[in-house]
Formats: structure tokens, sequence, C-alpha cells
């Protein structure tokens, strides 16, 4: 039952919904891909936060695909296991045993809690990996890091008959090779290849950080891919946003329009993101 006292903060929700219009209508049938970070899911309120967010954008007309990663459950559940890992230049060497605990966490646990929340909100979502219907066809990245695979083709045939349904597809970032072994994908670079061979309006990247920022640590609201360039190669981009960044640079030249680098871990940053002026963390784009 709506309660008809009127105060300031519904005032501003009003206002804000009316200057949300033209965003509305702007991402209408637009096709934005999120990839979603362990990091980033973090509490069990801000997963309900975020699967209610991607719900309201279906239901405005925008077509969303989820990616997710589960780094933080995949160690937990290895570590529980007392199943060690080797490491080369810093990346896990996934063998045969490391994978189907890899799998097991993002197939599994990681992929059907994210349905589940969608679906709690209203939406209509299924899981996915990259091993179904020929979704991601891989081949090894490096033969030293074992059964981590590089994307080669995607076949975005089983998204848009998605699309089509209203469904929201939660893609777990596994591929199949072409002799039929199972790949672990990073997540950004699962993200990443999804939405090039969508041809994507956007690619959100949610993480545990605010954005790219500069030498005095402020975050960059817009920057070009030529910035991009320049401030990794002196030194200002370093550590775990070269990643992202790469990935954002792949999938501009992929087609993606725009990438936006933003903290998952906000509430409703992917509203912000979409659906205000001022919008959320460094958006990246071609030039």
């Amino acid at each position: 039952m709506k309660t008809r006292d009127m105060n300031r903060d519904w005032i501003a929700t009003a206002r804000t919904l009316s200057e949300a219009l033209p965003y509305l209508q702007r991402y209408d049938g637009a096709i934005v891909v999120i990839k979603l970070g362990g990091n980033a899911m973090g509490s069990e309120e801000g997963m309900e936060t975020f699967a209610r967010d991607v719900v309201l954008m279906r239901q405005v007309g925008v077509n969303p695909v989820i990616v997710h990663g589960g780094g933080p459950m995949i160690n937990r559940l290895l570590d529980k296991l007392d199943i060690k890992s080797e490491f080369v230049n810093g990346k896990r060497v996934t063998d045969a045993t490391t994978m189907e605990v890899v799998e097991m966490v993002l197939s599994g646990q990681v992929n059907k809690k994210i349905v589940q929340a969608i679906n709690r909100q209203g939406g209509k979502a299924v899981g996915l990996s990259g091993k179904d219907a020929n979704l991601i066809t891989c081949e090894t990245a490096d033969p030293a890091l074992g059964l981590v695979g590089e994307p080669r083709e995607v076949d975005t045939g089983i998204l848009q008959t998605l699309f089509r349904d209203d469904t929201i597809p939660v893609i777990a970032p596994l591929g199949a090779g072409r002799n039929g072994e199972t790949f672990n994908i990073n997540g950004d670079t699962a993200a990443g290849a999804i939405a090039a061979a969508l041809k994507a309006d956007r690619l959100l990247l949610l993480t545990d950080v605010e954005g790219v920022r500069d030498l005095d640590g402020n975050v960059l609201t817009e920057l070009s891919s030529s910035q991009i360039n320049d401030m990794t190669r002196d030194g200002v981009i370093a550590g775990g946003m070269i990643p992202k960044t790469e990935t954002a640079l792949r999938a501009l030249e992929g087609g993606v329009r725009a990438v936006v680098i933003l903290d998952g871990r906000a509430p409703n940053a992917v509203l912000l993101e979409l659906f205000t002026e001022h919008g959320a963390g460094s958006l990246i784009r071609a030039g």
C-alpha cells in the first residue's frame, strides 16, 4: 500500500527517474556485457542489489549478459581439499585435478548462485558455461599454464535465442577445446571475447577498485585507447589493472562501443553508469 506523504527524498527520487529518461531510451535494445568479479560479489546483500539492477535493466529493454569470475571461491575449495597450486609468472597452472575443482566451483556453485539471485528478483536467468552450445572454443593460452584457454571462436547463437525470450544469460568462463578438452578462461578475457562477438554497446568490468587512476591517485572518468597505451608504457597503469585495460583494448578493437572499469562493490554501480549523467568508474573508448 503506497503512502501519499511527500518529502524531499521522494521528490529527489522522482527527479532522478525523470532525468534518466534519455538514457533509458538510449539503451533500449542495447547489449551490455557485465563481468562480475569474484571480489565484487562480496556480500549476500550486494548480490541481491546487483541482481535487482540486472532485472531492472532487462525490464527497460536492455539485453544484459553476465560473465562471472570466482577466483576467491576456487582458492578456498582448493585449500580445503589441500590441493597445492603451482604458479608461472604469477598465473596459476591449471592441471586436470585443479580443472575439476574450477569447473565445480564456476559452473556449479557460483553460476547457480547468480542465477538464483536474479530469479528471486523476478527475472528469468539461465546459467551457461562457454562449453554449452559451442559458445566459446579455445586453444591453449600458454603450454606452461596447462588447461588455461584463449578464446578463438565465439558462437553467439544461443545468446541471441535467449535475448528473444527475454532471458538473461549468466556465463561461467570455461571453454571447450577442439579435442574435447575443458579450458579455464580468465573471466575478463571471456567477457571481452563475448562482448566483441556480440558487438556489445558496453562492456562493464566490475571489480574491487573505482577505476583507472592517474599519478595523483585520481580516478579518470574517461580515457581513449591511446591514453591507456601511454599510461601503461609510463608505468601509471600497473599490476592488476593491466589485464583489465588489455581486455578493454581488445574488446574495442573487436567492435565494442565502449568499456567501463568500475567498482562492483558500490551500490547500484551498473545503474549509475548506464542511466545517470555522471556515470561511474572509468569509461574507455577507441581513439
